[in-house]
Order: structure tokens, then sequence, then C-alpha cells
């Protein structure tokens, strides 16, 4: 049979569920196909040696020549079974494939059953009961993200409901029936076991130290401050920090400060409208900037608690709302309709002060790079009135003064520089002394710093656009500067952002940029119009295109401080961050933690390598460090070493960490350090 008529047949097809690629039967329904049809799946079977393997749903592929064999075995009793095994039979090229999913924690799912069906039979009623429900709990509004277990499960909980023996259960409904069914007295919860004890900083409040909050300059509001030790070490170093408590300190000085901290609190209380009037009265404590912070965790965790009302029961009588990153940036912005900037896992910065805001996005785009290293000095004597005695009398001053220049990528203006009066009572004025600099260093490294901060401006307001929020009324006066001196106006510069912006959308551009970056950066891993992973250090060493790319996904996850590698998926709108037990410190360092950010349905999964999870090791490290990174030569020395052994196959991750130790420990061979010796 050639393709055109298969086409043609599958189109004939009078029932089952169709879809825009393929139409699926249950074997039930064969007996509806045309005959010849039916005849070449039943040859096919017999071809690809299929007789004895089960299965139970057929997918006839419309734009393929290929028909798929899929085994649901809980088809009739799971009211959303989930797929074990897959047969991918390829008529045209004379082969199959075999896909195994029942081991995995994420396989594909099925919905719509009475679709897969002839009309007559049976169980249709049931199943068209089973949709209307999930179409009333407003399940299948994005069709495109509920193919599998986990997106399901973790979508039926955003609505408010849980599976209950196969029927959507209202969680207040459920936490209810668990209570009578147990003839317990209502629940109760003990929210006072919440607050922990702490030997350090907690999470937001380390961040505000790494985004130089904790300088003294702010005044700080710990807004359900717990125990209050994050209240103490920070007074302890001078700082005007204020704490209040309903339970543990509910007499505390709730004032308005600079920065409010609403640290790990929403998450613990069990009434909904409680939550977000909590939520806005720390904002409203607010002058400058609010932190919000939660507990984020995926079904897997989730489902470990009894559920009650939208969360769960731990085992302390205690109330936690498990949020997704995603959910808790929509409850948070919901809430107080202002935007929620990701600065971590669960941890969002919500500016007020619309110019700092401004300011801490600008620079998180602002590259600071070494152009010292880069200077150069071109011996010739300057036409301007500075003379090269001048400036070398006065090195410190200039070097200092050209520096800035170079970050700025434009000449300072007399705010940006902090010795301005002196280098103007000695130059006379900005302008000359960049002037005489320009001759002095040569005017080759200052362009290149101009076409650096530009890109850098172009990536923030991309990244703006991405985030979708809205135009500003003011702006710092020093981005103005900015405006004025690479882009003429604020117009110009939104539609080079736009068109950049939506250069990401084109996997073609994202292709030929990694390429390009591999080249440029000479290390990193290429995977041919697949994927480029590159250490996280060499992020600003990438074309604008890619720092947007990666730049967007980061802005659904948070600050990158502690990434290792990051992977830049080239085809499918998708960027994994990877952390490693030790990255620079070890020669084989452990992957722990594995973060999928994706673009398209702006979702993120989590996986960590903890426990009963054996961490993958990487391999041959050198490959993705740059040459100034720490111990590279001492890496590659021991790279060079592991690859002379000749004992293993690297191909693919190679091997896990058991099979390497087990391997080289009977070849005589141990790593202490840096160092492969033999024993």
């Amino acid at each position: 049979m050639e393709f055109r008529d298969y086409k043609d047949l599958v189109a004939a097809i009078p029932l089952g569920k169709r879809l825009p690629d393929a139409v699926y039967l249950h074997e039930s329904a064969l007996p509806s196909l045309p005959a010849v049809l039916a005849q070449t799946l039943a040859s096919a079977i017999v071809q690809f040696d299929l007789d004895d393997q089960e299965w139970n749903i057929v997918k006839f592929f419309r734009r393929d020549y290929k028909i798929a064999l899929l085994n649901y075995p809980d088809f009739f009793e799971d009211a959303y079974p989930s797929l074990h095994t897959s047969y991918t039979l390829d008529l045209q090229n004379v082969r199959y494939r075999k896909i195994e999913y029942k081991n995995s924690d994420n396989p594909p799912i099925l919905h719509r059953k009475e679709t897969f069906l002839s009309p007559e039979h049976p169980a249709v009623p049931e199943f068209q009961a089973l949709t209307l429900e999930g179409e009333n709990a407003g399940l299948y509004e994005k069709a495109r993200s509920i193919g599998f277990k986990r997106q399901w499960e973790r979508l039926i909980q955003r609505k408010g409901y849980r599976l209950a023996q196969g029927r959507l259960v209202p969680l207040d409904k459920l936490a209810k029936q668990i209570a009578d069914e147990s003839h317990a007295d209502p629940i109760t919860v003990d929210r006072h076991l919440t607050a922990i004890d702490r030997n350090k900083l907690s999470q937001p409040m380390q961040l505000l130290a790494r985004h130089n909050y904790l300088n003294g300059d702010y005044s700080i509001l710990d807004y359900g401050c717990g125990k209050g030790d994050d209240a103490r070490e920070l007074e302890a170093h001078g700082i005007d920090v204020s704490a209040w408590d309903p339970i543990h300190r509910p007499d505390g000085d709730k004032r308005g400060c600079d920065i409010v901290n609403l640290g790990y609190v929403i998450n613990v209380i069990e009434d909904r409208q409680e939550r977000t009037e909590t939520l806005q009265i720390a904002y409203k404590h607010t002058k400058r900037l609010l932190t919000v912070s939660a507990m984020v965790a995926g079904e897997s965790l989730i489902s470990q608690f009894p559920p009650y009302k939208d969360g769960v029961l731990t085992s302390r009588n205690t109330f936690q709302k498990y949020y997704t990153q995603a959910e808790l940036k929509y409850f948070i912005e919901s809430s107080i309709g202002e935007c929620a900037i990701a600065v971590s896992h669960g941890i969002f910065f919500i500016f007020k002060d619309k110019i700092e805001e401004q300011i801490f996005l600008s620079e998180r785009q602002h590259v600071r790079r070494t152009w010292r290293q880069l200077t150069f000095r071109e011996r010739k004597t300057p036409e301007s009135r500075i003379s090269k005695d001048l400036i070398e009398k006065n090195q410190a001053l200039f070097d200092h003064f050209w520096d800035t220049a170079l970050d700025l990528g434009r000449i300072p203006a007399n705010p940006e520089f902090e010795f301005s009066d002196r280098i103007r009572s000695i130059a006379g004025s900005h302008a000359k002394a960049f002037s005489a600099l320009k001759e002095h260093y040569g005017e080759g490294l200052f362009e290149k710093a101009k076409v650096a901060r530009r890109e850098d401006l172009l990536v923030y307001f991309s990244l703006g656009l991405f985030g979708k929020r809205r135009p500003y009324k003011h702006m710092p006066e020093g981005l103005k500067r900015d405006i004025k001196a690479f882009f003429q106006s604020y117009a110009i510069a939104v539609d080079e952002a736009r068109e950049l912006l939506f250069s990401i959308a084109n996997p073609r551009l994202i292709t030929d940029a990694c390429s390009s970056a591999y080249e440029i950066i000479g290390c990193g891993q290429l995977n041919e119009g697949h994927s480029l992973v590159i250490h996280s250090s060499l992020l600003s060493n990438l074309p604008a295109i890619l720092r947007i790319y990666i730049g967007s996904a980061i802005q659904l996850y948070g600050d990158i401080d502690d990434i290792d590698l990051i992977k830049i998926h080239m085809l499918s709108g998708k960027v994994t961050l990877m952390k490693y037990d030790d990255f620079q410190g070890k020669p084989i360092p452990e992957l722990t933690e594995r973060i999928k950010i994706k673009l398209r349905e702006q979702d993120i999964d989590f996986f960590d390598y903890v426990g009963e999870y054996q961490p993958q090791p990487l391999y041959f490290k050198s490959c993705y460090i740059p040459q100034d990174f720490p111990n590279y030569k001492l890496q590659r020395k021991f790279d060079g070493q592991l690859s002379n052994l000749n004992l293993f196959d690297f191909t693919g991750f190679g091997p896990k960490k058991d099979e390497f130790n087990k391997i080289i420990a009977a070849a005589g061979w141990r790593i202490i350090g840096y160092n492969l010796l033999s024993n």
C-alpha cells in the first residue's frame, strides 16, 4: 500500500479520538475500520513479530506512514490510565521502536476515554461523566499541557481538587470526608508549630544580603518572624529591624519599613482569604521592596501527606500549601496587582519603588566585564592639552575614570563618577578627560565596550517585554542617559528589543547562535542540532539572542548563582539548569539537581538526585570550563590521564558512580584530589 492510500483510509475511519496528527481507537472498536486498513494493521503485527505483545489502543498516524500499538493495562479501571508500553511501527522503512513507560514517574495518560470506543460500548456513559466532570472543573482549557501524569495531577490540585477513587473531589469536601470517616473531631491546625529555629539567616534574608539590601541603608520589617532568629542576627549587625509575629511576637513593632520580609508565612495559612489578606497587609507596610517566599514542591512530595483544603496536613498537624513556581508568582501578582520577580526557587521580590525595580532589573543584565585586562597603551603624544605626564602623574584617578567609562560604554555623568570634582579640576571636564584617555589607550577597546553595553540594554528591555511589565512612568537618571546615548529614544530601544525578543522563537536562529557561541567561547558541549551546554560563568559571553533565551527562562526560576551548567535546547524552547556537588573542587563532580524550564508552557520541572537516586558523575569537566577557571590546568591533566586509561565507555553520560568506582579500583587506581594514582 502506498502512503497516499494509507492516508485516505485513515481519514475514512468513522470513529475514534481524532487529533490533527493521529486517530486513536480502542481494540474493541477495530471492527469499524475499513477492511483494507484492518488487513494492513494485521499484516504489520505479523511482519514485526508482535503477535504476543500486549496492547489495547491503536494509533494511526495521519502525517506519517506509521502505526503505534499502545498498552494502557488499566484502561477501564483507571479514570486517567497511564501508558506502559509503546510499539511504533514504521511501515515506510520497515522497522519498529519499543518504549517502556511502566517504571516512569511521569508517563503519558489518557483523557476523554469515551472517544476511543464505539458509541454503543457500555462504558461510554461512565466515561462521558468523567469528561464532563473535568470540563466543569476547567481541566481542559489548555489541552496542550495535560498529556502527562504529573502535569495532570498538578493541574487538578491547582484547580482546587483531588482525585479520590478516580473522581474529582473538591479539597475542602475531601478533608471533611476524611474527618467524618475517621469519626475525628473537626481539624484544628497547630500553627504555632510551624516556626523553626535557625542558626543562620533564612534564605530570603541571604538573598537580600546578596543584592546589597542589608548594608544598613534600609529599615527592615520581618512580618511573621516566627521565633525571631533573623531579626536578632540583623540587630547584632546594627541594622534597623522590626519584627512581628501573631503567635511568637504579637507585641512586635509592626511599622512601615523600606523592606518587608514575608518569609514562609503564606504557605502555613490554611484559609485562602486570610492568606491573601496577609500578603496585602505586608505589602501595605512596604515602602520600597517586599520579599515573599513559600514552599515549592512537586506532586511526588505532596502525595505523601493527607490533603486538607487546598494544601496538606503534615505529621505535626501543621498546614502546608505547596506551590509550583508559576503558581506562587500568579498568587502574588493577582493578590496585590504588582509584578513579582523570581530571585530563587520559591522566593520573589516585589518592588513598590519602581525606580528601584528598574535599577535592580537593569543591574541584573549589566555585565561587569574585566576591560582592564584588555587595556593597551598607544605610545603617542596626545593632541589634547592634557599631557601624557599629567595622566601618569594622576594615573589611579584617570584609570578609575577610564574603567567607569568602559563599564558604562559612554562618558560618565558627574553623579556617576565619585571623584568628578577632582578630575574636572585637572582636565577641565569629563569630556576632555575622556578624549585624552581615548588617545592614551586607543579607541578600539572603548568601541567594544559600547557594543557590549548596548547589548546589555537590549537584553534588559527584551526581558521586560517578555515579563509583560507595564511601561514605567519614571526612569532612573542613569537609564535615561543610556537610552539617549545608545538609542536616541525609548521607543527606538523598545522596537529593537521587541524584534530581538521575537527572534528567540525561531529554532534556526537559536541553532545558529549556539554554533557561533561555541566557536567564540571555545568550550562547552555542542550537540549538533540539539543543544549547547556551557558553564554558567560564560553566560555574559553569549550572543544577545541566547542571553535573552536563557534570561527568559531565568525570569521563571530566579537567580542562578548556585547553578553550574546551563543546557540550551535548540528546538524545543527549553533551558536546563544543573547543580553539582562541589563543581569547582572535584575532578568528577556529581549531579545533585536538574531544573528543566519550559518557555512555551511557562512551567518548571525539578529533579533532584539525592537519597535513593544515584547521582550521575560529570566526566571531562575541563571541556566545560574556560582556561581562567580555578584548577583548570589540574583538571585538564586529570581528564587526560583518565582518558588514557581506556577503562571506560564514555559515550552518552558515561558509567554510573558505583560502576566507575568498582572498575577503577579493580584496575589498581585511586583518585586523590586532582591526581589519578596507582596503588
